[in-house]
């Protein structure tokens, strides 16, 4: 997974409440276990004109113009920028794979759906809740100034606006380690692996039956 430290991108505005998972990611994509190739297919209903398939060539479906992730002065974002209750639905995992794949590496919102929301820190996004007036505020500063940026400080904890103005967010502490040095439960699991070892090779001698031994 990788590490998120400080991250500085353009913001892409999603205006638009209880974003469910199968609106990230519609469930005829969930075919693969892979973690990567779900990018062409985020927001796959909204993006597109036609009905996506499975294997299909996105470059040659119809677009909808009007989608903020279509739009020329959005190309490239980093950020998204969406309201409250985002990720509800179901738990599928896909869903943060998606929006990784896609290049997003944050997410804010007033509110997020709980598994949805853990899922994107063993994935590497970090989704940050602020506020609903300062997230009404930063949607008017993206909408009214084209490449608008924010940058996030993992660290520090604080998004910063290109104004300068810098507004905190709160993250537990194990979660903001994991993301900091880029562990997924497997990785988080490996920090130990010396004493998992150690462990191992005690009970080899005290019970040599569970390892095969004598069988």
């Amino acid at each position: 997974m990788r590490a998120f430290t400080q991250h500085q991108g353009v913001v892409a505005p999603m205006d638009r409440s209880n974003v469910d998972t199968d609106m990230i990611i519609p469930k005829q994509f969930l075919k693969s276990i892979k973690r990567t190739g779900f990018g062409p297919n985020l927001f796959d209903e909204l993006r597109y004109l036609d009905e996506g398939r499975p294997d299909q060539d996105c470059s040659k479906r119809p677009i909808n113009p009007d989608f903020v992730l279509n739009q020329d002065r959005y190309k490239g974002a980093s950020v998204l920028l969406a309201r409250r209750n985002f990720g509800c639905g179901s738990s599928r995992e896909h869903a943060p794979w998606a929006l990784e794949d896609f290049g997003f590496r944050v997410i804010i919102a007033p509110s997020f759906a709980d598994i949805f929301y853990n899922n994107c820190f063993k994935n590497g996004l970090l989704p940050i809740v602020l506020p609903e007036e300062v997230v009404d505020r930063l949607f008017q500063e993206a909408e009214q100034s084209e490449g608008y940026q924010l940058s996030v400080d993992l660290d520090a904890r604080t998004v910063t606006t290109p104004s300068d103005e810098t507004f905190s967010f709160e993250v537990d502490d194990f979660r903001r380690h994991c993301l900091l040095n880029g562990l997924d439960d497997i990785g988080v699991t490996l920090e130990d692996a010396d004493a998992i070892k150690s462990y191992e090779d005690s009970r080899r001698k005290t019970a040599p039956w569970l390892f095969g031994a004598g069988s």
